[in-house]
């Protein structure tokens, strides 16, 4: 699985962050990111739950 955030359109509204906090974070001006070495998921089953928890879509997920 491939991760990206559209920072365009990220709020940071942090909810991804809460829902899989081993995967994302949140930067500097509060926008969310990927931890380093996580642009997979990691295996975390809560990155699915964690873009569909972002309420702008800004994330994506890619099998």
């Amino acid at each position: 699985m491939r991760i990206s955030i559209d920072k365009d359109v990220c709020i940071g509204a942090g909810q991804c962050a809460l829902t899989a906090p081993s995967v994302f974070t949140q930067d500097d001006d509060g926008l969310s990111e990927l931890l380093p070495g996580r642009e997979d998921g990691g295996g975390d089953p809560l990155v699915r739950e964690a873009a569909r928890a972002c309420p702008v879509q800004a994330i994506t997920l890619q099998d």
